[in-house]
Parts: C-alpha cells; structure tokens; sequence
C-alpha cells in the first residue's frame, strides 16, 4: 500500500563488519514520496542522508538503519507507516511525517508510543499549543511563522487590500491565520481551495475582479506551480504583488522560472543565506544532488545534525533521548541561522523575505529582509510542558 524501502547507511564489507559491532540506532524517515508532492519529501529524504553520508553512516557514535516509508500525503497511510515504524521496526526515532494533515493523524499512536518524532515539514498550531507533546518536535516551523513574516512585511510596505488563498487543510488555516495575525490591512477575501487542486481558472477569475493592491498564497509543491504558472498564464505577473511562503522555493523555480520573477516569499530559509554552515551546506548539496537545496533539504539535513548530537548526549538510552533532543537545539549550528527549541518543542529562529529576481540571464533569490528575529511562535503559551 505505502513504498517500503529498506536502507542501510554502511555498505562494503569492512564498514559492515565495523558495524555488526558499533552500537545502532534505527530511524524512520517518512514523507510524501509519490505524487504531487513527491519533490517536497524527496527534498527531505536527500537533506538527511546528505548528513548522514558526512558522518560515515553514524549518528552519535551509532550506526544508524534507515527504514524509509511514502506516506503520499494520506492520513490513512501515514498512520499506517506509523505503526509499522513503531511497532514492527521498533524505530528509536521518526523523522519526516509530511505534512500537516498526515501528522496529526498520526499523533496518537507517537504520544501513545513515547517515542521520539522530529516533524521535519510541518508544525501544526494543536501540537503548538495545549496538544504538545514531550516526544515530538518540529526541526521546521511552527506553521503561522512564515506566513506571520510576510503579513509584518505587507504591512510594513504600506499594502492596504490584500487577497488570500490557500488549500483547506491545517497547515492552510495556520498560514492565514498567521498572515492576519501581523497584516492590519483590509483582507479582501479569504478563498480555501481543494487539496492538490490542478486547476485554479475559476478562483483566479475571482481574484482578478476584486482587484486586491496584493496578493498571499501558500501553495507548496506541485499546488505551487500550477498555481503561479496559472497566474502568469492570465497575465498578472508583474502586475499584482505575490506574496507566499512554500510556494516559490528551491523545488519550484526550477519549473516556475519567469513566472516566479517578482515574487516575495516568506521563509526560515533560502540556499542565498550567507553564513558558513550554509555555504557549506549549499556546496555539498549541490555537489551531491546536482541541484540547489530547498527549504525542506534544510530541515531534513537539521534534523541528521540534531540527532548526531541528541544520540551522543543519551548515550544510546532511548529513556533518556527526547529529553537530548530538546537539548540539542540550543547547541545545533542550523543551515538557517539562530534556532532553538520553545518549551512546546517548536522552533525559535529568525524568518525571513527573499525575491526572486534576474541576475544576468540567471533566476536568483535575494534576501530583501528579516520581518521577525528570533521569533517564538503565539501558541507556546498554551503548552503545558516545563
């Protein structure tokens, strides 16, 4: 039902005998691995292995085994891998668990199990608040953020109409809610939309006839494409201002090409941010992969990173590893910049407004802003943890 790919970090026979003796940790790595948002979770598969090469195939001193699972962005079959990953593969830790929707379906049986959980793509505002859980953690975002950064920088440009839209699932309310939550402007309208809607003819109609001064969106993935794609196809590249966040990203452009030129996007991260884990980062990605990092390449490469030193502080004691987790946010040099863990387990980072732009007959990215430091998502309040 779901793709079941067993992967091992060591090969060859040497590193194999070394490992039959080393201590070994066993990670789960979900995401969406088929469909339309397939390039998302590839991003964050390659992200982590990434690392995980780097390190010679051990995380804290650990061999580590890899049991990879497509949760193709269903509820269903992500509770489905979760169990298995839990109760079959008796995994030390999962990492990935897709998007929203696929990860509070699968809530239950991680708080149930203790077992720690490093969502590597989504950071609900349930699990952000009053839902928190001691085991689970976000290596990306609490959803409102970024969205919360470019209704700051909306406002701080003076936009007084503004139009928003996004898929009718969690993440997609979070993201407005966040937009709103900073914008003091008019919101227009608020559309919702299908989830993995291709066609956005009829809903552009309606954008273009009440005729906003601006435009937010958050359509990740292949949404994303077909969306800006759609709008310049209808001629308003250009025209009216397009804000997003996971919409116009490493894993997009490369489709979007002109129709992305202009555009603002809000995020914790873009491959132009200039600092040397980054450049690093960048380089060997590039290198590896033969293309250039997303957002969700970040995190996935954060989340190897973090667990590398979370492994080492618990000694291998699974006991003791969510609170080691925890730990090892304040002492992780991120790709991004600033971070560290809230006492809900969401992250506190910087986010910031890139724009993509020409330079010469190349499309780049440019950091045009930092709209929130340090920020600490509105939820943490609620959270029960210590």
């Amino acid at each position: 039902m779901f793709e079941r790919t067993l992967l091992t970090a060591l090969c060859g026979t040497a590193l194999a005998a070394a490992a039959a003796t080393a201590s070994a940790a066993t990670i789960g790595l979900m995401a969406p691995l088929s469909g339309p948002q397939a390039l998302v979770g590839q991003d964050q598969v390659d992200g982590f292995l990434l690392a995980l090469e780097q390190r010679g195939g051990k995380l804290g001193g650990q061999a580590i085994t890899l049991v990879k699972e497509d949760d193709q962005l269903k509820p269903e079959v992500g509770q489905q891998a979760v169990r298995k990953l839990i109760d079959k593969d008796k995994v030390d830790a999962i990492v990935g668990l897709s998007f929203s929707n696929v990860l509070m379906g699968s809530l239950p049986r991680i708080a149930e199990s203790g077992v720690v959980a490093i969502a590597t793509n989504a950071g609900p505002s349930p699990l952000a608040g009053a839902q928190c859980k001691a085991n689970l953690f976000s290596m990306a975002w609490q959803n409102d953020g970024a969205a919360e950064a470019m209704g700051k920088f909306a406002q701080d440009r003076g936009i007084k109409r503004v139009y928003l839209m996004a898929p009718n699932y969690q993440a997609g309310k979070d993201m407005l809610a966040g937009f709103k939550r900073f914008y003091k402007g008019q919101v227009v309208d608020e559309v919702y939309t299908q989830v993995n809607q291709p066609d956005y003819s009829a809903e552009i109609a309606q954008l273009q006839a009440a005729k906003p001064e601006a435009l937010f969106v958050f359509y990740p993935g292949g949404m994303g494409i077909n969306f800006v794609k759609q709008m310049s196809q209808a001629g308003l590249t250009g025209k009216l201002p397009l804000y997003s966040v996971f919409t116009v990203d490493g894993t997009t452009l490369p489709s979007l090409r002109e129709a992305a030129v202009g555009t603002i996007s809000g995020g914790m991260y873009d491959a132009s941010l200039d600092n040397p884990e980054n450049r690093k980062f960048v380089a060997a990605f590039e290198a590896r992969y033969k293309r250039t990092p997303s957002l969700y390449a970040a995190t996935g490469y954060d989340a190897a990173n973090l667990l590398d030193i979370a492994l080492q502080k618990s000694g291998g004691d699974t006991k003791k590893l969510a609170a080691a987790v925890k730990a090892a946010g304040s002492e992780l040099k991120s790709v991004r910049g600033p971070f560290a863990f809230g006492k809900n387990h969401m992250p506190v980072q910087d986010y910031y407004a890139f724009e993509t732009t020409r330079d010469g007959g190349k499309l780049v990215t440019r950091l045009v802003g930092t709209p929130l430091k340090g920020h600490v998502d509105p939820y943490a309040a609620q959270c029960p943890l210590p």
